[in-house]
Order: structure tokens, then sequence, then C-alpha cells
């Protein structure tokens, strides 16, 4: 078994912890629809945003990374926020709208890593920090957006912050795609020259 073979490693565990959270999560907004669950789950997002740049950095100071991790990671990121743009649609704390826009995105890259695996082999990209930076901004964003429910006389300016976030990590989503869907266009070029 090779370096980039591993399986259990630190980074691997984080992103597997963080995978186990998505369905407690989503429960907890969904479920209950208490302010004390609602702060779980705020707290289990804000956790899973912490780890999701933890995971990456210590999988680079450990020389850690494999393949299971570049699926893993990944693939954390998108159930929390599919599950995080789910929960907070059916609360009516975000509109359906934002949520149709972000799937439309997850959609794109989809096709395009469907069309890169079919025509070259390839399964996954390299991650672009662009992609980390909109992760990031949508999981302070969505928390933030939770937390106006309950921030009491701060809800005005939580709220604010939490649009924000919300709206620049879409742009940057979005930026992201374009990058991704660059690099599988140069990836599919380069496979169809002899």
């Amino acid at each position: 078994m090779g370096e980039h073979d591993r399986i259990v490693t630190w980074p691997n565990a984080l992103s597997a912890v963080r995978l186990a959270g998505v369905p407690v999560f989503l429960w907890l907004v969904i479920g209950p629809r208490t302010a004390t669950g609602d702060w779980i789950a705020a707290a289990i997002l804000a956790a899973a945003g912490i780890s999701d740049w933890l995971d990456g950095k210590l999988a680079r100071m450990l020389n850690q990374t494999s393949r299971l991790g570049q699926v893993l990671d990944p693939a954390a990121d998108r159930l929390y926020i599919a599950a995080t743009l789910i929960g907070l649609a059916i609360r009516a704390i975000i509109p359906w709208w934002l949520v149709g826009l972000l799937a439309a995105r997850e959609v794109l890259v989809g096709a395009a890593l469907w069309l890169l695996r079919r025509q070259t082999g390839y399964s996954a990209l390299q991650v672009s920090l662009v992609g980390k930076a909109a992760t990031l901004c949508l999981m302070y964003a969505f928390p933030l957006l939770f937390l106006a429910l309950h921030a009491g006389q701060a809800a005005t300016a939580v709220r604010v912050l939490g649009w924000a976030f919300a709206i620049w990590g879409t742009a940057l989503y979005w930026w992201a795609a374009m990058l991704y869907l660059s690099q599988v266009r140069g990836l599919v070029k380069g496979a169809a020259s002899p």
C-alpha cells in the first residue's frame, strides 16, 4: 500500500467525525426546534468548519495526504452544506432560491466530474483555495443566520453578518466552480490530444 493509499490517518479521522455529525446536525435543526438544540446545531456546524481547515493543515503538516482524504474532505463539506441548506430552508431562515443557486452549482460541477471521469479516468480535482474559502464563508454564514433567531438585541447585526458571509460564500462557490470547469476542460483536452 502506497503512502497516498493510507486509510487510517489523523486527517481522515477528522473527516469521518465531521461526516458523522451531519445527521446529528440535521436532526437538531429540523427535529426538536428548541433554542438549546439550535445552539448545539450551530456549535456542530462551527466545529465542522474548524475541522475542515484542520484536517487539511494536518494532512500537509504530518505528510498524511491520501486518496481517501481527497474524497472524504469534499464529501463532508458538500454534505454539511446540503444539510444546512435543507434544514435552514425548511425552517424558513433562508430562501429556497439560495438553495437552488447552490444546488445548481453542485449539479454543474458534478456533471463536469462525471465527464472528466468518463473521458480521462481522473476521479477527483485539486481542491482550490477559492473553493475552500467559499466553504468557510458558507460554514460561517449558516450558523450566524441560524443564531440570529435567538440573538436577542444583537439579532440584526448577526443576521447582517450572516448574509454578508452567505453572499461572499455563494460568489466564491461559483468562482470555484468556474475554476474547476477550467481544470476539467484542460484535463479533457490534454487527454484527447496525442
